[in-house]
């Protein structure tokens, strides 16, 4: 059986980390520096990881393959297969024109583009990301933004940044359900942490979305209601997960802040609309979804500002039509669908466990019991999970057959466009078994957990460095769930060592993830797929990367300040 060391290479902790981290290096500086199209980026960089795995870590070739096999199949599914259903449900609403009337039915709350983006991209986005996650956010908000006059870069940007807050709670909290089966710790306990350090980021989202869709100014102009959408999501998402339920955590604080949202808005309203909608739609005239790889990016609202101006009102003030009563509900019917399918689904428990009970285990064939850990146990990564009927996928297309029905679509019709959209989505599916098959090569060979020891040597400066972990594994794997797994439990064996909290670092670990969710390669890939950018994952790369940083290092300066001077902010 094989087993990882941590420190194989000379020896030595800091080299073998060094070398660890070649695939993933190899994996950014193709996508953000080379600017390759992501399929080839990921396929170059499990090549890396499997060299790295044989000849640095003196696994079998064998084994090595055999992970990135297995790594490929979780990405086809369930990952994958989520990114297919959820597209599939937009194209039914748009070849029945009910998308048409969706976007109609926003203007009802607002016309403004900048609060619309907080409405779809971080409410209505935290709601999806609280019942499915795993990338069905960001396929479904970004077509909706797009559809709205966002330019398919602009709005591909935008909700991805959105899909970070909720996301330490999405799928009805099962990264921090992860990590307490891991730890030991109650996961009760880690929500209530990781609820007093998401809120912070929640507070300013909203106001970055302004500043994506319309700088500095959209921030002048916008900053009440963008503060207000915020604060209500903040609160409720702390109340929630410290007093009434980790799992319903982001349900509660997605309604809240949609709710506090429509309320501010009868009362106030922002300025530069007009304006604002007229430059968005000049830069979507600039960049269709059909441009081709390395086609420059959205030029921004400072650049065509100048240039439509003076027909800015004749733009934004273009007649639409009323629509209410049947045809209202019509249109919001895929997603209140989605809603309630996926609330029975994982709220009703007699339901959770019947649909769990499917789940089929497959020990790999010529993998399974034969990798150890670094402790000497049997790994149990080699027994592949198929989730084949609760999978967030499988409850996906049982939503798209209701509103099929409802819908009056006929089979044939719902069929074509079912295929035309795996068509679509081909390259998708190969980046996406990629950026998986890396990561399985990695955890398995023990690239990972000598990237992970390394950090976790500094001591106490380990808590300033916390959040990097999780920021890290989510960044390779597209999951918060997937982070948590790989480094929980060394959070808190690190801890321990360091005299910190371990529920502190383990919470920590969550709350570095979610600002991993931007820039993973997996979710480009959804983002830049569904609003039909395939092949320029580079570009929301580099857009996105500096938000991500950003609010990371201010993330792990709030944990490090948590772990001393302000340690009255926890539990």
């Amino acid at each position: 059986m094989y087993q990882p060391h941590v420190s194989p290479i000379a020896g030595s902790l800091a080299l073998s980390a060094l070398v660890a981290a070649l695939p993933l290096l190899t994996l950014f500086v193709l996508l953000g520096g080379v600017r390759l199209r992501a399929h080839w980026a990921g396929l170059a960089s499990v090549a890396v990881a499997v060299g790295v795995a044989v000849a640095g870590y003196h696994m079998p070739a064998r084994l090595a393959l055999l992970s990135a096999g297995e790594g490929a199949a979780f990405g086809i599914f369930p990952i994958v297969w989520i990114l297919v259903t959820a597209i599939w449900l937009y194209q039914l609403t748009v070849v029945t024109g009910r998308f048409e009337d969706l976007r109609q039915a926003f203007h009802l709350i607002s016309d403004d583009p900048r609060v619309q983006a907080m409405i779809i991209a971080f409410c209505f986005g935290g709601l999806l990301e609280a019942l499915a996650g795993f990338g069905a956010p960001v396929a479904i908000t970004g077509v909706m933004l797009m559809a709205l006059g966002f330019s398919p870069f602009r709005a591909a940007l935008t909700v991805l940044v959105a899909n970070t807050a909720p996301v330490a709670f999405g799928a009805i909290g099962i990264p921090i359900i992860t990590a307490g089966d891991l730890t030991k710790i109650p996961y009760t306990e880690i929500g209530a942490y990781v609820g007093r350090q998401t809120p912070l980021l929640a507070l300013f989202v909203p106001l970055l979305l302004v500043a994506l869709v319309d700088g500095r100014r959209g921030v002048r102009q916008t900053w009440p209601v963008a503060l207000v959408c915020g604060a209500v999501f903040a609160l409720a998402q702390f109340t929630s997960s410290n007093f009434l339920s980790v799992e319903l955590t982001d349900i509660i604080a997605s309604l809240a802040a949609l709710a506090a949202v429509v309320v501010f808005l009868r009362l106030w309203q922002p300025r530069g609309g007009e304006q604002a909608r007229a430059e968005l739609s000049a830069a979507h005239d600039q960049q269709t979804p059909d441009d081709p790889a390395g086609s420059a990016p959205d030029p921004g609202p400072a650049a065509v500002g100048t240039r439509i101006r003076s027909a800015a009102s004749g733009t934004a003030q273009a007649p639409r039509a009323v629509i209410a009563g049947p045809r209202l509900f019509m249109a919001f019917l895929p997603y209140l669908v989605v809603i309630a399918v996926f609330s029975v689904a994982n709220l009703v428990k007699p339901v959770q466990r019947a649909l769990a009970a499917t789940t089929t285990d497959i020990p790999w064939p010529g993998l399974d019991g034969q990798v150890r850990t670094v402790a000497g146990k049997v790994s149990a990564t080699t027994v592949y999970h198929l989730p084949w009927l609760s999978s967030p996928g499988t409850l996906l297309l049982l939503a798209g057959l209701l509103v099929t029905a409802a819908y009056r679509i006929t089979p044939a019709a719902a069929a074509r466009e079912f295929g035309a959209t795996l068509v679509k989505l081909r390259w998708a599916v190969l980046t996406i078994a990629a950026v998986l098959a890396l990561a399985y090569v990695m955890n398995l060979s023990g690239q990972t957990i000598s990237i992970g020891s390394w950090i976790a040597g500094t001591g106490t400066a380990f808590a300033f460095l916390s959040p990097v972990l999780g920021w890290l594994g989510t960044a390779v794997t597209g999951s918060d769930t997937s982070a948590n797994a790989l480094f929980a439990t060394l959070q808190q064996t690190a801890a321990a060592k360091a005299g910190l909290s371990p529920t502190l670092l383990v919470a920590a670990n969550t709350s570095g993830g979610v600002l991993g969710k931007m820039i993973s390669p997996q979710n480009l890939t959804i983002a830049a797929t569904a609003v039909g950018l395939a092949g320029r994952e580079s570009d929301l790369l580099r857009g996105a990367v500096r938000w991500s940083l950003g609010l990371l290092l201010a993330l792990c300066a709030l944990v490090y300040l948590q772990s001393g001077v302000l340690a009255g902010m926890l539990p």
